[in-house]
């Protein structure tokens, strides 16, 4: 039988063991400092659960005067599924609710898959926001060598901008390159996507770039990118291996008889397959074919290491370099960090 009830002073090491169970405690998240603040407030409160004696779960439910908010759910893994989760849920709500709230939030991290179908059942529903925050203090140094969250890295000190070094690249006569071919034993198709979804385009973008910050066409509104992309003269030719996305390139032919190779680029798992060589002759065939005066691509330090030789391999002479300064796309918000 379950017994829910409030929290009391000698329930403080039987709530860390079991948050430690359920990965729920960080270094910059303190128990002991926690529960204090919460104890304080007459807008918090926490609920735990005794089964068999023992404590097997807990919930704090706080307010801000308008919106309810739940922390550190957590029950035993042992004994999951087996209908505590909701009981502290509910139990939660209903002190909310004597408290005059009308709606309740909580934060799940998108991964969280179990957690949101937990969420989900329980009738709450995704409600799409850019979720904001600031450290007035840090408990303390963060770990060396840590990844640390945008919030805490800008806490921290760290570095919020990236520097890097743009190398122009250009091409004024057809290469007279031997036809290069995919690996062998490996089927693949190079077609062109005429006007591709958002969704599909996006797709490709965002798994090609996101190891190499592509911040750019991420950061621009659904309406503009479709409008790109509706443009005859944006080309997009995607390939296929064994019948699956693999990469795509990109032709710009806006400013003809100039022709840019705007993107170029391979998803993480077909990386280091000999598709890039294939891939680059194909874009360069392309382009070539509607005999364009120049044919241009840029690259940065931020890139593929093997990017910038592959394109001078393939013909394309460097003619300018600058230096970039970009706030860091993974801070704010624009890559996932």
């Amino acid at each position: 039988m379950d017994q829910l009830r409030p929290y009391q002073d000698q329930d403080f090491a039987g709530c860390v063991a079991l948050w430690q169970r359920c990965g729920l405690t960080v270094w910059y998240n303190d128990p002991e400092r926690d529960i204090a603040l919460w104890q304080q407030s007459d807008c918090a409160e926490i609920f735990v659960a005794e089964r068999s004696g023992r404590l097997a779960g807990t919930i704090c439910c706080g307010h801000d005067g308008h919106r309810g908010w739940l922390y550190a759910v957590a029950v035993d893994p042992d004994i999951r599924r087996a209908g505590l989760g909701r009981k502290l849920v509910r139990a939660a709500e209903d002190w909310l609710g004597r408290q005059g709230i009308l709606k309740i939030q909580l934060m799940v991290r998108e991964s969280n898959r179990q957690a949101l179908g937990f969420y989900a059942a329980l009738g709450y529903a995704f409600t799409p926001r850019a979720v904001m925050a600031r450290w007035l203090e840090l408990p303390s140094a963060p770990p060396e060598g840590d990844v640390l969250p945008p919030d805490l890295a800008v806490a921290a000190g760290r570095k919020t901008t990236l520097q890097f070094t743009v190398t122009y690249l250009e091409m004024t006569e057809r290469p007279n390159h031997v036809a290069v071919h995919p690996p062998p034993r490996t089927k693949v198709a190079l077609m062109r996507a005429h006007t591709p979804t958002l969704d599909f385009y996006r797709f490709l973008y965002n798994g090609i770039g996101e190891d190499w910050n592509w911040w750019y066409r991420r950061s621009m509104p659904d309406a503009d990118l479709a409008a790109l992309l509706e443009d005859e003269r944006i080309e997009v030719f995607v390939l296929y291996v064994e019948g699956v996305p693999a990469g795509y390139f990109e032709l710009d032919r806006r400013e003809e008889p100039v022709i840019d190779l705007a993107y170029f680029g391979l998803l993480p798992q077909f990386v280091g397959r000999k598709l890039g060589p294939y891939m680059l002759y194909s874009a360069l065939e392309q382009a070539w074919s509607y005999e364009p005066d120049r044919l241009t691509v840029n690259t940065n330090t931020m890139d593929h290491p093997r990017a910038l030789p592959l394109y001078q391999k393939y013909g394309f002479q460097p003619y300018r370099q600058e230096q970039q300064t970009i706030p860091d796309p993974k801070l704010n918000g624009i890559i996932p960090g």
